[in-house]
């Protein structure tokens, strides 16, 4: 592994860099969070900028209207349009991230046709109906039922925390096929239109006030047969691809925005004064945000390592468990260590006395999902016992 940048990758940054600076100035105010359709146009209309300047799938394949670029640029692309407060992905995120990887890896010629062009244009957004309320950390107990009818499988249960549900054009969905087989062998992935009838969508919110999960309840919804990815019943095998792909790159993004974090962190510690002195003078608070940094830089390191495997093998390894789970524990450290440093200020959503507290405090609350998410802590540790020390399976 080489982690030095070649020359056309720096080439790249420099391209990618003076587009932004033209692009960005142009781009219309961001709506209103709660303005779901508004949201919908605004991401969209950003994913297809970015499609028709050959920026949409850095590295998917050509063929499908990607760039056909290494894995390295991907990594250089997030990196600089985070950097430059660029618009994230949003309600293209599943689409982008998880559907669209697992279906250039498993699913048919046809439905790589069908739909890899279309999200990458961001003509469709795309839901994940993984999680059920009695199956979350242990998924494979998922309980949503998939009876086989003809050329249609009749759909029956209820799928929890389904981002952006209520805007999307098409769901990645786990269902039982098979009850009588072990949990793990009876599960389908299939694809699933959110418009055909016997779908209700009920939005939830968040600690934070943002409605971007959702409840999603099937009452003899019918999908085809014909939108099933892989065999029946080797949905489990195709989920760890798309986990490989959420735990692998899915969190780049958030880890170049951490490290801006960091540089305000030590802002926000040199403007808040203890008595006749800053926060910034006191050595301790100096050091642990010193070992946050040092933490930082070595998550990057593991990030472009894990990429160099996923560009040999096609998809991202355990790894990516190793960085959701330190990632997810430091932003917690860091944001519990800005909330001892605003004080009370922490107990304010807005901003006090000019230290841009409001930020610092809904980062904090929204970290507290991140070792929640994409598999919780306990789950990621399982993880890398097993597959990477090689561990025996916990009983």
């Amino acid at each position: 592994m080489d982690l030095r940048y070649s020359e056309a990758e720096l080439a790249f940054r420099a391209e990618l860099r003076a587009w932004l600076a033209e692009v960005l100035p142009t781009l219309p105010p961001k709506p209103d969070p709660d303005d779901w359709p508004a949201r919908r146009a605004f991401d969209t209309g950003w994913q297809r900028l970015l499609f028709e300047a050959g920026y949409a799938g850095i590295n998917w394949p050509t063929e499908v209207g990607g760039r056909g670029a290494t894995l390295t640029e991907q990594l250089i692309y997030l990196e600089e349009t985070t950097r430059a407060g660029a618009p994230y992905v949003g309600v293209n995120f599943v689409g982008l991230l998880h559907a669209g990887p697992t279906l250039m890896t498993e699913a048919s010629d046809e439905q790589k046709a069908a739909h890899l062009p279309r999200i990458l244009r961001g003509d469709e957004v795309w839901c994940q109906g993984f999680s059920e309320p009695g199956a979350g950390s242990d998924l494979a107990a998922l309980s949503c039922r998939a009876e086989l009818d003809g050329d249609e499988y009749v759909i029956t249960g209820q799928k929890i925390w389904t981002s952006f549900a209520q805007v999307a054009d098409y769901g990645e969905l786990l269902v039982r096929t098979d009850p009588d087989a072990p949990k793990h062998k009876g599960i389908t992935w299939l694809i699933l239109p959110m418009d055909i009838p016997g779908i209700e969508i009920r939005p939830l919110q968040t600690i934070v006030g943002s409605t971007e999960f959702s409840e999603v309840f099937f009452d003899e919804a019918r999908v085809p047969v014909a939108n099933r990815v892989g065999a029946e019943n080797d949905g489990w095998r195709i989920a760890m691809v798309t986990f490989s792909f959420e735990r692998g790159t899915a969190f780049i993004s958030d880890l170049v925005e951490t490290d801006r974090m960091i540089s305000d962190l030590v802002a926000l510690a040199k403007k808040v004064t203890r008595r006749s002195a800053t926060a910034w003078d006191d050595k301790a608070l100096r050091r642990e945000v010193g070992r946050m940094q040092a933490d930082m830089d070595a998550l990057w390191a593991l990030t472009k390592r894990n990429l160099a495997q996923a560009d040999r093998h096609g998809v991202p390894g355990p790894g990516g468990s190793v960085v959701k789970l330190y990632y997810s524990e430091l932003l917690q450290r860091l944001t519990d260590l800005a909330m001892q440093i605003l004080d009370r200020a922490s107990l304010s959503r807005t901003d006090v006395a000019g230290l841009g507290s409001g930020a610092f405090v809904e980062e904090r609350l929204r970290s507290t999902s991140f070792t929640i998410a994409a598999g919780t802590s306990q789950i990621q540790r399982n993880i890398v016992a097993e597959r990477i020390l090689g561990l025996p399976k916990d009983r």
